[in-house]
């Protein structure tokens, strides 16, 4: 997610993930539901077990491609989903990096009732940043990031649902993605740089013409005081499901986190599987004004670690996606 365009009226302006003179997002507000009386369906999505899931990934070191920390928590990630999920498939793969280095990537996907025809795919990076180059101390500049938030927070959510859903089965398919090499770009290469996980699978996925009805990607889903926006490529290519998401998350109480605002286009796992795999998908990601970058101020620093992790965002996210799972039949 490190291309950032921002929407200003009907001009887009482009600002790479380092940008020297960003301009902030239009926010457009949408119409949100009124607060009602709600009766929550899906059973309670647990934050400190999220939160635990985030520490052991933590406690690998950085998932860096190619590194013996990404080859242990891949390892773990394959173990644990298959403690809960019918199927868990390893796609293994060799890219090409930005600077021709081969990488040994992995995508793992962990489906639930592979048979059903309507499905919903749920999906986050697990892969850690190489370099902290958004680091106010040029010093860490080449420094690999724990990356708590920025990966590790999604993969974590995806876990709790599904230690939920081997107790309590949906009546739908699920599939989660871990995916893999999404944060190895440089912003000076290009946004296609970013994101080779997501980009090998929408072109190879898993399943030969596998097909769901929609995505929704989760990337930064655990910072402390979390604001999701409406992110500019899942307006255009899912915007209904922005609605249903949003919808639910202000029914179960969520307001002070999901906004019904519009934002900027961001380059992340999510532009590929809507253009290359063509499924409709969501991004849900952390925004924030305080800073150049519009992402949490220990986006692509060495701070981004579990200092900086909030259950309360935890449970929002998870209580919310939770709900929308369940609530289909």
């Amino acid at each position: 997610m490190k291309y950032l365009y921002i929407l200003l009226g009907m001009a887009l302006t482009f600002l790479g993930a380092c940008g020297n003179d960003p301009k902030p997002a239009t926010q457009q507000q949408k119409t949100a539901p009124e607060p009602a009386k709600y009766q929550q369906i899906s059973q309670n999505f647990n934050a400190d077990s999220a939160y635990y899931f985030i520490e052991k990934q933590v406690s690998f070191g950085p998932r860096v491609c190619n590194s013996d920390a990404h080859t242990a928590c891949g390892k773990y990630l394959v173990s644990e989903f298959k403690k809960y999920a019918d199927v868990v498939t390893e796609q293994k793969a060799v890219v090409s990096n930005w600077d021709k280095k081969p990488l040994n990537i992995k995508n793992i996907i962990a489906s639930f009732n592979p048979k059903a025809s309507k499905r919903i795919l749920i999906c986050a990076h697990w892969d850690s940043r190489p370099y902290a180059d958004n680091d106010p101390n040029p010093a860490n500049h080449n420094t690999a990031i724990d990356a708590a938030d920025d990966g590790a927070s999604g993969v974590a959510v995806m876990l709790e649902m599904a230690r939920i859903m081997s107790k309590n089965r949906p009546t739908i398919g699920i599939d989660f993605i871990c995916l893999d090499a999404e944060d190895l770009g440089k912003s000076d290469q290009g946004g296609d740089t970013y994101c080779l996980g997501s980009q090998y699978w929408s072109k190879n996925p898993h399943i030969p013409g596998y097909k769901a009805d929609y995505g929704i990607l989760l990337d930064m889903v655990g910072g402390k005081n979390a604001k999701f926006i409406w992110e500019g490529y899942s307006m255009k290519y899912a915007e209904p499901i922005l609605r249903k998401v949003w919808d639910q998350a202000i029914q179960l109480g969520f307001s002070n986190y999901f906004y019904y605002y519009q934002g900027g286009f961001i380059t992340d796992d999510h532009k590929y599987i809507n253009e290359l795999a063509q499924i409709p998908t969501i991004d849900i990601i952390h925004y924030s004004e305080q800073t150049d970058s519009r992402f949490p101020a220990h986006w692509h620093t060495v701070n981004d670690n579990l200092s900086n992790i909030d259950k309360n965002t935890l449970r929002a996210v998870g209580q919310t996606l939770l709900e929308v799972v369940y609530k289909e039949k």
